[in-house]
C-alpha cells in the first residue's frame, strides 16, 4: 500500500522525503504513522525498480519542531548507514518515472479486487479519478455489497447477543452498525454521481456528517 501511495501522490508533483510524509498525513488518515524509517527505504526500492528519480536537490529548512528534528536526525544516520556519507542539509526531491506511471496503474488495478479492508478501499478511493469510469463504478458498487452483507451480519450478532451484552458493548456494536449505514448511503451517492457521470460526487464533509 505504501508504494502505492507513494506513487500517487508524485504523480501530482514531485515531492522530497519530508513533504511527501506530509502529504501522507494529511491526504490519507491510514498512513498517518508513516515513518521516515519506512518511507525512505520505500523510496529506495522504486528508484531500484527505476519508478522514481531524482530530479534535484533541496536545502532543508529550519525546523521548529524538536520532534520532526528528531525524525529528521533519525534519518540522516540511517541514510549515512547506506550510503556511507553524511547526508549534509540538502534533501532527495523525488519524481515520477513513465515505468513508475505504470507500475501505479497496475498496482491501483491489482488492489481493486479487494473492497472489504477499510485501509485499503480509502486509499484506492483517494486515487479513484485515475481509474476507467466503468472500474471506478465496479470498485463502489462491490465496496457498497460488502458493507450491506457486513451490516447483516452485525445485525444478526447484535439480536443473537442482546440478552448477554452489557449495555456497554451493545452500544458499541450498534455504533458500528450506524457508521456502516452511513457508508452505505454515502457510496450510494457516489455510485448515483458515477451513473450520472457528473463530477459533482458528494464531499467527504457529508460523509462524515
Amino acid at each position: 500500500m505504501l508504494e502505492l501511495a507513494i506513487l500517487g501522490l508524485l504523480k501530482e508533483s514531485d515531492l522530497h522525503g519530508y513533504e511527501l510524509k506530509k502529504r501522507l498525513s494529511e491526504a490519507l488518515g491510514p498512513f498517518s504513522t508513516v515513518s521516515f524509517g519506512s518511507l525512505y527505504p520505500a523510496l529506495a526500492r522504486l528508484e531500484s525498480a527505476g519508478a522514481v528519480k531524482a530530479v534535484e536537490a533541496r536545502d532543508v529548512p529550519e525546523i521548529g519542531s524538536p520532534s520532526l528534528g528528531a525524525e529528521l536526525a533519525a534519518f540522516r544516520t540511517w541514510h549515512a548507514g547506506q550510503t556511507g556519507r553524511r547526508s549534509g542539509r540538502s534533501r532527495k526531491v523525488y519524481g515520477i518515472t513513465p515505468r513508475g506511471h505504470q507500475l501505479f496503474d497496475e498496482l491501483l488495478a491489482a488492489e481493486t479486487s479487494s473492497t472489504d479492508d477499510d485501509r485499503l478501499f480509502n486509499l484506492r478511493l483517494a486515487f479513484a479519478r485515475y481509474l476507467p469510469p466503468d472500474v471506478r463504478l465496479g470498485m463502489l458498487e462491490r465496496r457498497r455489497a460488502a458493507l450491506v452483507e457486513r451490516l447483516a451480519a452485525a445485525r444478526a450478532r447484535l439480536r443473537a447477543g442482546r440478552e448477554r451484552l452489557d449495555t456497554y458493548t451493545q452500544s458499541l456494536v450498534e455504533h458500528g452498525t450506524e457508521a456502516t449505514e452511513r457508508d452505505i448511503s454515502w457510496l450510494d451517492r457516489l455510485i448515483a454521481a458515477e451513473h450520472a457521470g457528473t463530477d459533482a460526487a458528494p464531499r467527504q464533509e457529508e460523509h462524515d456528517q
